[in-house]
């Protein structure tokens, strides 16, 4: 049945009354416990050392683009990553003026717990964008101090170390790629080399260009055929007019119509010419002069030859030069002929190595492509390489970023945390307060009724009244006596208290 808080006070220090000596007991056992803690509690000793991060170096803008400065993005967690080596702290453990034991002779058990051990006390803690501790606690503070020392200058050490490894074996990789894309750039070469050695057909652009000129020079030709055609067909109609006309007669009269016809279309086959070609054309320039030839002829008036047809035929001169002509044109047509069907064969072999380049094409446009990609590949490693060498100089001679001890450690005079005075501070404060704690649990959970309030709560029946307890004479004195040997007893307790304090502090009590 739950006691009402109003009646808590009232009822805590009736039962305080009865139980007034177990109280006192309670008292004693916990200042004295909480003061026996402070005895033996191990004292955290703290060192540390502060590092400045040095990231704002002279050559860092000297050097922006032509090398790349090597930093350590969150510093602290790769400090603490570092710190927690194995490989540091082998090192760590083999300074002999720290550790007088040596890890060679050491079992792995004992090995793994100093590992463990020396991690657990170690920590790393950022301070400003600038600084970061590195704090190494235990209880004995001189190897507090030894180990925060040592520590320092293990990361100052081990960080440059990495830093130039790092610098060189990206220097190493970078060389690597480089020498292995000359390697790819002269082999592509090569085989392009033989490609081209193997087909020497040309490129696309100089088949199509012979081509054209083919195609060209074949429509040329079949025009001058078409000309020298329609002069074949002339002159064989001229040769067949003088051969059945009169002009092998002995007049001149009959002799001049054919001459006067053959003028007119020599003519007017001159007018078609210099409508195409100029003066100079080879064809203009022997019309011109058959022209000349005739009309002086037409002009003389010469008479025919033998009155024989066939001998006058035999021994006219215009009759010879027009079989002459005709011997002319019929040998410079076969010419032409000749040279279109040349032409034509050309013309096919050509469209013949234009399908071996397309053929060709594919593998041609592959090695290409690949060379000029692996030259691309291979000039902005150069350049990387060149940066990285610098780079790797910069670290070498301690330039870029850089970590610089800020402040050394410092021997702890004082442990950290909590101290003996916080447990004598804290002691007698819990001494007082357990037995009112443990009262007020006790009363909270007593399914007993004390109070009135519980009665009408729990039963919900009319009280008529209450019946208070009465103490005889005796029982006063008797009460009072054991109140004042109970205030004597806590002034022992703490005045027993406050004299083991007094000792500890003075340094009497170890």
């Amino acid at each position: 049945m739950a006691l009402p808080l109003s009646r808590l006070p009232f009822e805590l220090l009736r039962e305080l009354r009865h139980y007034r000596w177990a109280a006192v007991g309670l008292f004693a056992l916990v200042s004295f416990a909480v003061l026996a803690v402070g005895f033996i509690y191990p004292y955290q000793y703290r060192s540390e050392v502060v590092i400045f991060v040095d990231d704002s170096n002279i050559i860092r803008p000297l050097m922006e683009g032509s090398a790349e400065m090597t930093g350590i993005s969150d510093q602290t967690s790769s400090a603490r990553e570092l710190l927690y080596s194995r490989r540091v702290l082998e090192r760590l453990l083999e300074s002999e003026r720290i550790f007088n034991e040596n890890i060679s002779q050491m079992s792995t058990e004992r090995l793994e717990g100093l590992y463990s051990r020396l991690r657990s006390n170690i920590s790393v803690s950022a301070q400003g964008e600038s600084y970061f501790t590195i704090r190494y606690q235990d209880t004995d503070p001189r190897q507090v101090y030894l180990i925060a020392q040592r520590l320092g200058q293990l990361f100052l050490a081990e960080t440059n170390r990495r830093k130039r490894e790092e610098s060189r074996s990206a220097y190493e990789f970078i060389d690597k790629q480089v020498k292995s894309y000359e390697q790819q750039i002269r082999n592509t070469e090569q085989k392009l080399k033989e490609f081209l050695s193997r087909n020497v057909e040309g490129t696309e652009q100089e088949a199509n260009s012979r081509m054209a000129r083919i195609r060209s020079d074949i429509d040329a030709a079949e025009l001058e055929l078409e000309e020298v055609q329609a002069q074949k067909r002339s002159l064989e109609e001229q040769l067949e007019q003088v051969s059945s006309g009169e002009g092998v007669s002995s007049s001149s009269n009959a002799a001049a119509g054919p001459l006067a016809e053959r003028i007119s279309r020599m003519e007017e086959r001159l007018d078609e010419l210099r409508l195409r070609y100029e003066d100079s054309y080879p064809d203009v320039a022997s019309l011109e002069r058959q022209i000349r030839e005739l009309k002086e002829r037409q002009s003389s008036g010469q008479p025919a030859g033998p009155e024989n047809d066939s001998s006058n035929l035999m021994f006219n001169p215009f009759y010879q030069e027009l079989k002459t002509e005709l011997s002319r044109v019929t040998a410079r047509e076969e010419s032409l002929r000749t040279r279109i069907s040349a032409l034509q064969r050309r013309l096919a072999e050509q469209k013949n190595r234009m399908e071996t380049i397309q053929e060709n094409k594919a593998e041609r446009s592959e090695l290409t492509r690949d060379l000029e990609v692996n030259r691309e590949i291979f000039n902005d490693l150069l350049k990387r390489r060149e940066r990285a060498r610098v780079s790797m100089h910069l670290d070498v001679e301690g330039q870029g970023m850089s970590f610089q001890v800020h402040e050394q450690a410092r021997y702890p005079l004082n442990p950290s945390g909590l101290q003996f005075e916080t447990f004598a501070s804290v002691g007698w404060l819990l001494g007082l307060m357990a037995p009112f704690g443990l009262l007020v649990g006790i009363l909270q959970i007593d399914p007993r009724v004390r109070t009135t309030e519980q009665m009408r709560d729990a039963l919900d029946i009319p009280l008529l009244g209450s019946i208070p307890r009465v103490r005889t004479p005796y029982e006063r004195r008797r009460e009072k006596r054991g109140y004042v040997l109970m205030v004597v007893c806590v002034a022992a307790v703490g005045g027993a208290y406050g004299a083991v304090v007094f000792l500890r502090m003075t340094g009497v009590l170890g």
